[in-house]
Parts: structure tokens; C-alpha cells; sequence
């Protein structure tokens, strides 16, 4: 994890002598605690980490975390109270004139506290580091989310044979989750969707006690967490046979996302690509029922910083991992969204998901 911390430092401007991650309690616990240590496992409330600018890092853990803390390459300092916590932080921090501080994360009470017993430091936000560094994956965490992926697509591939007819909302909602973990995830990536029918005119809805009737959208939303790492997909099926209306929807988001994989690639904006996606959308006889973002970045976090929308002002570069999933939706009919998790190369994207893209009637 050296590399890594070593990245973090490299990605801030301002100078500064160390970078401190407080954790509060669940769940205002820092994912980049989690990104800088490597550790899988673990809760890690009240702990402090202390990244140094030459890779290295102290971790000041309860006894409650003291073995799953072994697994980090740090210099472990384990604490039996809070007061024994704060005075080594104190005597570790005393020569530190500039910390670093991911803003975005830190609970203001632990803020406080961090100024009470480094009076003499001054603390400069460093968030933006944090999401900068993050964008772009390194192999292992390439290898994690496709295994992450791999899951949901073996998911997504046993649903069409769990649905029936009157059958709820949670029900399917409750096997998805199942049969994830069942297949090697940790947990959901997020709050599983499965919505029917009009429901699914909602893009974030999540599931009820909707049941399932013929000629109704099901789509379905979910991910998988694996070793921390996240996958992001959506299905949309017919359950019966397809309308003609729901049909051209059905073709219209699978044409726009189409049109998304083809302009991704390193070097270009990810702003051009939603204006594509949206303008495409626009053409068509659907204009104004695009209703989000193309799509957003996908890692340790399941929106692990910015993506594709109007106002993103990133550069995709290689091995950033992201998801593209356009949608239309009609309120009192219902929605289609088909979303997919890609890797950016220098010349196009390595789809990561790869479930069929076509509509399937149930």
C-alpha cells in the first residue's frame, strides 16, 4: 500500500507533513482509511491513521481491532481507551506544522478535537487527493472489481427464472441478495432495486409490495461488494410480451448506450460523452425522459467520484472504471435503464459486465 499513499501525496499541491484519517463511528468511518491500509475486514471505529509522505503509515487501533489490523503494513499502536488514544496521537502529531485533512469525510466533532490537540498545526483539506487517486484503479483493485462483476452478471443471469406472476417486489429483491452472497459477495453493493411495472418509471426507487403482472417492465438494479470492491448493473425485461411502445424505449436506451461505448476512450471528456448519450436520446421521439447522469465512477465506493454528466470536468484515462447507463422514463408506464461497468483503455473500454443487452420477454 506504500504505492498507494505515496500517490496520495504526489496528487495534493500543498505541501504537508502528514495526512490524518479519523474514523467516528458506523458509519462515518472513512473509506479511504480502508483504500490507504488495504484492510478488508474490520470495522474500525475511533481509529486514526497517520500517512506519511514516504509510503509508511501508523494505525492507532482499539484492542477490539488489534489482529484484523495486522493484516495492514503499518506501525500498529493499539490503544486501550480513548484518553490512551489521544495521548499518543498528541505526541505523535506534536511535530507537524501542515496536516492533511479529507474534509469530505471527517465528522465535525472529530475536526474539533484533531484542532483541540494539535493547536499549533494548521490543517489543509486534501479530499480532492483522495478522489483524484481513486479515479484511476491499480491491478489489484482492477482484479477485485471484476471479480465483483463476475457476480453480478451470474445474478442477473438466474433472474429471468425466478420471476412468476403476483410475485412482490422484495421477494425477488431478497433472492438477488441471496444468491450474491451465495456466489462469494461480502454483501450488496447498495439497497437492491426490483421494481415492476410503473415503478420502474422511478431510477431510484428501491423495492416494495408491488406484484408482478404480464405486460409489465421488472428492472432490476444491484451490485455486489467484494473485499470492498463494487459492481454496479441494471437489467431491464419485459414480463410478457413487449408493447410496441415499450419497445422503441427499449431500443432507444440500447442504441444510446451504444453510442456511449463508442466515444469512450483515454483523453476524452467525460462531459462529451453524456452530451452525446443525452443529445442522441433528445433526437428521438423521448426527448426530456433522460433524467440523470450517464453514468458515474465505480470502485470502493459505489459512486467513487465523477462521471459521466454534464458538468464533469475530468479526463477519462486508462483504467479508470466507470458505469454508462442511459435510461427513459414515462411516469405512469414505467422505465428502461441498461447499465454496464467498463474499464477505459487507451483505445475504447473492456466491458466488465456482460449480461445480454438485448430485451428479453419473459
Amino acid at each position: 500500500m506504500k504505492n498507494r499513499v505515496k500517490n496520495i501525496f504526489n496528487a495534493i499541491e500543498k505541501r504537508i507533513d502528514a495526512i490524518v484519517l479519523k474514523n467516528s463511528t458506523y458509519p462515518y468511518v472513512d473509506g479511504n482509511f480502508f483504500y490507504a491500509t488495504g484492510l478488508e475486514t474490520g470495522i474500525f471505529e475511533g481509529s486514526i491513521a497517520v500517512l506519511h509522505p514516504d509510503g509508511n503509515m501508523d494505525l492507532l487501533i482499539s484492542e477490539l481491532e488489534a489482529e484484523s489490523a495486522k493484516k495492514a503494513d503499518a506501525n500498529l499502536h493499539v490503544y486501550t481507551s480513548k484518553e490512551n488514544r489521544d495521548n499518543i496521537f498528541k505526541k505523535m502529531s506534536s511535530p507537524l506544522k501542515n496536516i492533511g485533512v479529507n474534509f469530505k469525510a471527517i465528522v465535525y466533532s472529530d475536526f474539533c478535537k484533531l484542532k483541540d490537540m494539535c493547536p499549533k498545526s494548521t490543517f489543509v483539506d486534501v479530499s480532492d487527493g483522495f478522489t483524484n487517486v481513486r479515479l484511476v484503479k491499480d491491478d489489484l483493485e482492477i482484479q477485485l472489481i471484476k471479480q465483483s462483476c463476475n457476480i453480478a452478471d451470474a445474478v442477473m443471469e438466474k433472474i429471468p427464472d425466478l420471476l412468476f406472476e403476483e410475485m412482490h417486489e422484495y421477494e425477488i429483491a431478497a433472492k438477488i441478495d441471496y444468491l450474491m452472497q451465495k456466489k462469494g459477495a461480502d454483501r450488496p453493493a447498495f439497497d437492491t432495486i426490483s421494481s415492476f411495472g410503473k415503478n420502474t418509471a422511478e431510477p431510484h426507487y428501491s423495492h416494495g409490495h408491488t406484484q408482478l403482472k404480464k405486460g409489465d417492465f421488472a428492472l432490476f438494479d444491484f451490485g455486489a461488494s467484494f473485499r470492498r470492491y463494487n459492481s454496479d448493473t441494471t437489467r431491464t425485461f419485459v414480463f410478457g410480451k413487449a408493447s410496441q411502445r415499450q419497445k422503441e424505449m427499449y431500443k432507444t436506451v440500447l442504441e444510446a448506450q451504444k453510442i456511449g461505448f463508442d466515444i469512450i476512450r483515454s483523453g476524452v471528456k467525460a462531459c462529451d460523452v453524456h452530451n452525446a448519450v443525452s443529445s442522441y436520446i433528445d433526437t428521438t421521439q423521448f426527448k426530456g425522459r433522460f433524467i440523470h447522469s450517464t453514468g458515474h465512477s465505480l470502485g470502493m465506493a459505489v459512486h467513487d467520484g465523477p462521471g459521466f454528466s454534464s458538468d464533469s470536468d475530468i479526463v477519462l484515462k486508462e483504467n479508470m472504471v466507470l458505469t454508462v447507463e442511459p435510461g427513459v422514463y414515462i411516469s405512469g408506464l414505467g422505465g428502461v435503464r441498461i447499465e454496464d461497468d467498463i474499464l477505459v483503455k487507451k483505445e475504447g473500454i473492456e466491458l466488465l459486465t456482460i449480461s445480454p443487452r438485448e430485451l428479453i420477454e419473459i
